[in-house]
């Protein structure tokens, strides 16, 4: 802390011996469609003055009086050259048009330009261009957001079918998941088999695996920002893809006399169809729905509105139906108070709402989660060495865990209303970002975090306040006794927490090709994803911390070691890092999650940590570009007794984590065979999920029953998959308005059975315990047809 208050104090005394300066100021467009740029290079030539522009396309430049010539590049751009005369405050608005002779190379990079790379002193982030994501091959043949980032180093899933994704051994709930800002709690369609996110409508999406910037809180794994297209303001544009699964139709264009633009786009699946076709009575299908749009009132104001609306819905016969979805809404507001000074204003409605149905046991079971989120967020350009970013948020939750209802009135199902849960998360940060030489960058940030559980129900105590009690002669956990219940009013406050969450990010330039890197985060996180699977499904719950669960606070360090070879034809990302999380829970044997209102029986709280080394060898440019990804790692977990007593889980020591991966091997590859024709393909090798099973069996009245081993002891077999694609883009005229490609793919190419899960149970006849190995995917052709009009 006090280093943090030393650091800010030396960097604005440093304003006080500046002598007068000029401000050039203004934002970065795409020539063709008008679409703000996000992460261009603008900067004074032959100088170390520069910027890269916000979120919104704004960037402030200082700099002595003078005459210079202000560059901007960014990848995939022709890089734009202006001189101007330095004798006063300035706005210039920039236009760059695409590289049309760079043979349409696809690129994947930590940054969006080799200078940023090797200089910004924020680490652990990769950056994704929706045309990357676009080359990938995917399963069913639909393009996949999140199934593109677990291609990179750090980042896995819990295999085929499963939701979500892992960074640097965390779970799927320490991950922030926003689009537009908005929070997404489930970024899964079918369980896992598609993205909520349509690549159509994507403008960029940043991944922060560590050292993560202050004004993001809330999760300690870390953050995937995606950022939705503003929509052409230059002319009406139409395109989309029908698929042999889903299809999808995007539509973009000016509006308020080209002062504005618009985009909606719409996707959904029809697989469904042939199972009606074939006389099944099974439905699984999904359809998500995207809309923004802004208007610029002036030079210095401009609003935006988005939205997104996506649901799933899962019928099996009349024994089992699932329905659940995100819905999000986001009132933006930016405003430019002067060349030196840029804020955003946001208002954020976001819910994720879940119902399952099981016919053979008459079961209705609902539930929801809201939450309104207000931020507001500036950035000042101090000087051309110091940026200042500053801000504060609060977020308002109300958590329904459960309506459980019976289906019919044959129904054995008795009507339970779990207690409705409320909170409010509200954070305060300050970020700076100095550059003490040409080669020495500093970022140091604090947020401040507030975290009240608000009444409005009836919170049950214990004997000797232990919710969990361990069974001496029995060896096992149990439910503690309950005595009584407190009542709260919706004015009270159960619970409240507050931390202080420091970051730090250091880089040293080597030389002109390569640096060094040094970063520390500190991040507190209040919400909690109950779920015994290892798969994070619709039917988890979220609860917040509360008077029995305390806040998860993690601790991550991380050093690195980046290169650029070849004048950035080649380039070298090397990490290794070391996160600690402490109160994070485990469930004890025979725990019972759903319906339950009194889920601090069924838990512990212990600690984890991961440790790994990450590996990164891209070739950037040229005909064929790809990368090598490798990541070696460690996730574990103890978790004590406690105040519970007894040993803990797996007798007190460490156990591997879900998200345990020892080796994560992706090699990804695009190469442009001719005008017409590209090919692209990817490999992937890692260490088997960790799972548990049974060492042994014995008999018990005439029954079989399954001795286990220790906790995630043992694990499935290793995964691998070869996929390969074909984009096929016939003759057209240059001019032609209607443009189309045909996208083949073959996932899986070799047919390999990837073991989703190992499920152990009895045999009916012969009564002996069996395993049975359960495989989701064998190889998967499919063919899509995109256009653009």
């Amino acid at each position: 802390m006090k280093f943090i208050l030393t650091t800010c104090f030396i960097l604005f005394s440093l304003v006080l011996f500046s002598q007068e300066n000029y401000t050039i100021s203004g934002t970065v467009k795409d020539f063709s469609n008008g679409e703000l740029v996000f992460g261009a290079s603008v900067f004074l030539e032959g100088t170390s003055n520069g910027s890269i522009t916000n979120a919104y396309g704004f960037y402030s430049i200082t700099a002595p009086q003078g005459s210079y010539n202000i560059v901007v590049s960014y990848l995939g751009y022709v890089t734009e050259k202006k001189a101007v005369i330095l004798d006063e405050n300035q706005n210039i608005i920039f236009e760059l048009k695409e590289d049309t002779t760079a043979l349409d190379e696809v690129v994947i990079t930590a940054e969006e330009s080799e200078k940023a790379n090797i200089r910004d002193p924020q680490m652990s982030v990769a950056v994704i261009k929706s045309t990357t994501i676009k080359q990938i091959p995917a399963v069913l043949g639909e393009v996949d957001l999140v199934k593109s980032i677990q291609l990179l180093p750090g980042v896995t899933n819990n295999g085929e079918g499963s939701n979500g994704f892992n960074v640097r051994g965390g779970a799927v709930d320490q991950n922030l998941v926003l689009l537009d800002e908005a929070i997404i709690f489930n970024e899964s369609h079918l369980f896992g088999f598609f993205s909520v996110f349509n690549a159509d409508v994507v403008k960029d999406i940043k991944l922060y695996k560590g050292n993560i910037p202050a004004n993001y809180g809330g999760r300690v794994s870390s953050v995937l920002d995606i950022r939705q297209k503003d929509g052409n303001s230059k002319g009406f544009e139409l395109n989309g893809g029908i698929g042999l699964i889903s299809s999808r139709l995007a539509a973009e264009g000016p509006m308020f006399k080209n002062k504005g633009s618009f985009i909606l786009a719409g996707r959904s699946s029809y697989a469904h169809l042939f199972l009606k076709l074939a006389n099944q009575d099974n439905t699984a299908y999904f359809y998500d729905f995207n809309a923004k749009g802004n208007y610029e009132v002036d030079q210095k104001n401009r609003l935006y509105l988005s939205g997104y609306f996506g649901r799933d819905v899962l019928n099996f016969d009349d024994s089992f139906s699932n329905s659940y979805g995100n819905s999000t809404f986001n009132l933006r507001w930016n405003h430019i108070f002067n060349d030196k000074l840029f804020s955003n204003l946001s208002f954020i409605y976001g819910t994720y709402n879940y119902q399952l149905q099981l016919g053979f046991i008459g079961l209705d079971w609902t539930s929801s989660i809201n939450n309104f989120n207000t931020k507001y967020d500036l950035k000042y350009y101090l000087n051309n060495k110091t940026t200042i970013d500053f801000g504060l948020s609060s977020i308002y939750y109300n958590f329904n865990p459960g309506d459980v209802k019976p289906l019919d009135d044959e129904s054995a199902i008795n009507e339970n209303i779990l207690d409705k849960k409320r909170a409010l998360e509200t954070g305060i940060y300050g970020q700076i970002e100095h550059k003490f030489s040409d080669k020495f960058n500093v970022q140091v940030g604090l947020r401040i975090s507030m975290f009240n559980r608000l009444g409005g129900q009836s919170i049950s105590t214990y004997l000797n306040d232990q919710p969990v009690v361990y069974n001496d002669e029995l060896g096992i956990y149990e439910e503690g006794e309950r005595t009584g219940e407190i009542e709260y009013a919706k004015n009270d406050r159960i619970a409240n927490f507050s931390n202080i969450e420091p970051r730090l990010g250091l880089a040293y330039q080597l030389n002109e090709t390569s640096s060094v890197k040094l970063g520390f985060s500190r991040v507190a996180q209040y919400l909690h994803l109950l779920s015994n699977t290892a798969n994070a499904t619709p039917l988890d719950v979220w609860t917040p911390s509360g008077s029995f669960i305390d806040p998860q606070m993690a601790n991550q360090y991380s050093a690195g070691y980046f290169k650029d070879l070849h004048g950035g034809r080649f380039s070298i990302e090397s990490e290794v890092y070391y996160k600690t999380v402490d109160n994070r829970i485990d469930y004890i044997d025979g725990s019972n999650l759903i319906a339950n209102n009194y889920i601090e029986t069924q838990i512990l709280q212990g600690q984890s940590r991961a440790y790994g080394l990450e590996f990164l060898f891209r070739k950037n440019k040229g005909k064929f570009t790809g990368w090598l990804a490798y990541t070696l790692s460690k996730s574990e977990q103890q978790t004590l007794g406690g105040s519970a007593g007894g040993p803990g889980i797996n007798k007190g020591d460490w156990y591997n984590t879900p998200f345990d991966r020892t080796h994560d091997i992706s090699v990804t590859g695009s190469y442009l065979l001719t005008k017409k024709w590209s090919l692209s393909g990817n490999f992937i090798f890692q260490t088997g999920r960790p799972v548990t099973y049974p060492v042994g069996q014995y008999e018990y009245e005439g029954l079989s029953i399954a001795n286990y081993d220790s906790r995630n002891a043992n694990r499935l077999p290793a995964y691998n998959r070869l996929d390969f694609g074909a984009t096929y883009k016939p003759n057209r005229k240059p001019q032609a308005k209607w443009k189309g490609e045909w996208v083949f793919s073959l996932y899986n190419v070799y047919n390999r059975k990837n073991a989703a899960s190992i499920s152990f149970g009895q045999n009916l006849e012969t009564g002996a315990n069996e395993a049975t190995r359960t495989a989701i995917f064998g190889i998967v052709p499919s063919v899509t047809y995109n256009f653009k009009f």
